[in-house]
């Protein structure tokens, strides 16, 4: 059976996560529509991106099932309740913000893919997904903790990066933005509730000074793994990072285009500058 995840503990302060490039699809998956149509849903190749990372000292965490399969950037709460063949007997979330990617099929378990594509053709049991909830997220949200804590204990600070990827044109059932063109980068805190804005700021600083076109917190602010973990008044930074994919991939064939190689360097670069940044200073 296929781990999980893969945790590489670092000596540094910075902490990176890739939630969503698993490529495992297990066996009892059992989902209707086409691999291909399936895996646009990946944040395909990022843990590639990022694969210097551990060399640099950093805390590296990946998952290697597939979102659709088990979104660890969602509340355990944010449950599609219209999936099982009975009644879900845990609780649901009720706010209508929070809510939103739930009536975009893009719950804990997904109902559907970017484009709308009904994903099963059959009802969930309340087992599978409690089994799924057990052995996907609940480990992926530990060694995440575990991660942070240890470079907060070690340096008195933490800084995560979440890191993700995007389509060059939001998807239908994406985003509450349908076909907006995303830019290169977009740095989210969930409006500087997450991170400092001084941090937040630093690296949209950054990035633009590379040449990249940053938004911030739009149309992606971060969801569930930088607001549980994150802290930014006891030192405990988290910020989601997202890349457009055009700048590395291409998104029909998810083969690795010329970019690729070019955006690595940059990304470095931004670790080295945040491996130098004490955000207790900034």
């Amino acid at each position: 059976m296929t781990p999980p995840l893969r945790y590489m503990p670092g000596a540094s302060p910075l902490v990176l996560d890739s939630p969503h490039s698993g490529t495992a699809y297990p066996a009892d998956f059992a989902h209707a529509c086409a691999m291909p149509v399936l895996r646009r849903a990946e944040d395909t190749h990022v843990e590639k991106l990022y694969d210097f990372a551990p060399g640099m000292g950093v805390h590296w965490l990946e998952a290697f099932f597939p979102r659709s399969y088990l979104d660890v950037n969602r509340d355990t709460t944010e449950v599609d309740v219209s999936l099982f063949d009975s009644a879900w007997p845990d609780p649901v979330a009720t706010d209508p913000k929070v809510l939103s990617k739930v009536r975009l099929g893009k719950g804990l378990i997904w109902r559907t893919t970017d484009d709308g594509t009904p994903i099963y053709a059959r009802k969930l049991s309340v087992a599978e997904a409690q089994a799924r909830i057990a052995q996907c997220w609940q480990p992926y949200h530990a060694a995440l903790a575990d991660a942070i804590d240890a470079a907060h204990a070690r340096h008195g600070y933490s800084i995560h990066i979440n890191c993700h990827s995007m389509p060059a044109i939001a998807s239908s059932h994406a985003t509450e933005f349908p076909g907006e063109a995303h830019a290169d980068f977009v740095v989210g805190n969930r409006d500087e509730t997450t991170s400092s804005a001084a941090l937040g700021q630093l690296v949209c600083e950054h990035l633009r000074g590379l040449g990249y076109s940053v938004a911030y917190n739009h149309p992606y602010k971060g969801v569930e793994l930088v607001r549980r973990h994150a802290n930014p008044g006891a030192q405990r930074h988290s910020i989601q990072l997202e890349i457009n994919r055009k700048l590395y991939m291409d998104e029909e064939t998810l083969a690795i285009s010329p970019g690729f190689e070019p955006l690595k360097i940059s990304l470095r670069s931004l670790l080295e500058r945040l491996l130098l940044t004490d955000p207790r200073l900034v």
